[in-house]
């Protein structure tokens, strides 16, 4: 935790430089759909299609990547399930002894994955504070370092990655954005779009559930606020607080956090599936419930060269992983309504 804000910042754009040809540089979709019910032009990142199926193959292969240079023959990671795939598969690709650690109710796709990319799979606990006791144990017995999921410099960069690749986009498509979503578990994700947004005027917005709203609390607050996560169905959004890194990076740079209910991520779901043919898990869901949910005057309106004032709201779909039971009850037919929780500053 020994790097500034801004070295971590730079590292966003050697990270991309070094991911470039490792990773897939994934489309930007868009449904004339999804914009008349955002009442703005909506462009998703679909992570959905990354590598081990979510975007957090950007910080694992980095991290991994360092550690690998740097002599190390083992790693272990602990997360609900994304970050655990993504660091097994970086490891697998590296030559390198991968651990993970995952509560003992992990998606069972999530835990398949990690066991067929060769990770050894250790069960801990619901909460986070037991899987990272566990991670740091076997740490310290075996003397391979831990990645965190999102408290890690490498990581945030690595996340990164993704918003900076759909800013990037946005721009030569003459769509620049004037928001960007991004669903908020740890952080990690949210403080990498926060350092790719620097500077360039966008406002960066983070979506929690509503019951999982850590960084919305700590915003609140001014410090850290830890929470009891309420139930969700997305998986991958409920970490107890928001970690210390991607805190001191989106403080004071986060525009504000969306809370949203289950409702409304099913109602995105839903959406992503028949509209953009895509599937997402619901913590990548979230991300367009949360855009779907932001005020009107949201972002600084653009004019672009054709004159279309239409403001432009990027959201990354973060990953793609979920039970096909799970999709079927979403699918069930239901009434969807898109209310809810407002945005937290």
């Amino acid at each position: 935790m020994t790097r500034t804000v801004g070295q971590v910042r730079a590292d966003v754009e050697e990270a991309s430089r070094w991911l470039a040809g490792r990773v897939v540089r994934t489309p930007v979709l868009r449904s004339p759909v999804i914009d008349e019910l955002a009442g703005a032009r909506v462009l998703l990142k679909a992570e959905n299609l990354q590598h081990s199926g979510s975007y957090k193959m950007r910080g694992g292969l980095r991290a991994v990547g360092r550690l690998a240079a740097a002599g190390h023959n083992g790693v272990i990671a602990q997360s609900t399930g994304n970050h655990a795939v993504a660091v097994a598969l970086a490891a697998r690709q590296h030559g390198l002894a991968a651990t993970v650690v995952l509560p003992v109710d992990a998606a069972p796709t999530k835990v398949d994955r990690a066991r067929a990319a060769g990770a050894r799979v250790v069960f801990a606990g619901t909460g986070v504070e037991e899987r990272v006791a566990v991670a740091n144990g076997l740490s310290d017995e075996s003397g391979h370092p831990v990645i965190d999921a999102y408290d890690h410099p490498d990581v945030i960069a690595g996340q990164g990655t993704a918003s900076l690749e759909l800013i990037e986009d946005a721009e030569r498509a003459g769509t620049p954005l004037d928001a960007l979503v991004v669903p908020v578990g740890g952080g990690g994700g949210v403080a990498g779009a926060c350092l790719a947004a620097a500077g360039s005027g966008i406002e960066v917005y983070g979506v929690e559930p509503v019951g999982c709203d850590s960084l919305a609390r700590s915003l609140a607050a001014g410090v850290r606020v830890p929470v009891a996560p309420a139930p969700t169905i997305a998986d991958g959004l409920r970490p107890s607080c928001v970690g210390e890194l991607p805190f001191a990076i989106v403080r004071d740079t986060l525009r504000g956090v969306v809370r949203v209910d289950d409702d409304e991520i099913a109602a995105a779901f839903r959406l992503i599936l028949t509209e953009l043919k895509v599937l997402a898990e619901p913590s990548g869901a979230a991300g367009l419930a949360g855009a779907l949910r932001l005020p009107p005057a949201a972002g600084a309106l653009r004019l672009p060269p054709e004159g279309d004032r239409q403001r432009t709201v990027g959201v990354v779909l973060t990953g793609g992983n979920v039970e096909a039971a799970l999709v079927a009850r979403l699918m069930a037919p239901r009434s969807a309504d898109l209310t809810g929780e407002g945005v937290a500053a």
